[in-house]
């Protein structure tokens, strides 16, 4: 079965990712971390099962996650978590809404601005 066929799943727990709102490639995809061109090739899993990422949402929709351990945001430099929260917390927002409109966009459309211009230039 074609993976796309099958859906992913998660490299965490193993479980199908099946919506794209919960999904931390889409994510990371939407914030330019990864290059849409290489999308197909990279491991998926759950926005929950990637704590490291995950504890940088906040929104009222998502609830908190603390990440244990030497990447736990109440470690790190506080301009830093700033920073990395409001690029995550847009991310989020946008993956939630490409979610619902997602037959209308392209993969480059789901980008924030920033990404789009990174990976466009």
């Amino acid at each position: 079965m074609a993976k796309c066929d099958q859906g992913y799943l998660c490299v965490v727990c193993g479980e199908p990712v099946e919506r794209l709102a919960e999904s931390s490639l889409y994510l990371q995809l939407i914030i330019g971390w990864i290059d849409p061109e290489t999308l197909h090739l990279q491991p998926e899993s759950h926005l929950r099962c990637n704590p490291p990422l995950a504890q940088f949402i906040d929104d009222d929709r998502f609830a908190p996650i603390v990440c244990e351990g030497p990447l736990d945001r109440r470690n790190l430099d506080a301009d830093f978590v700033a920073q990395r929260t409001e690029l995550v917390t847009r991310g989020y927002r946008r993956l939630q809404e490409v979610a619902r409109r997602r037959r209308d966009l392209t993969i480059l459309d789901y980008l924030l601005p920033e990404a789009k211009r990174r990976w466009e230039g």
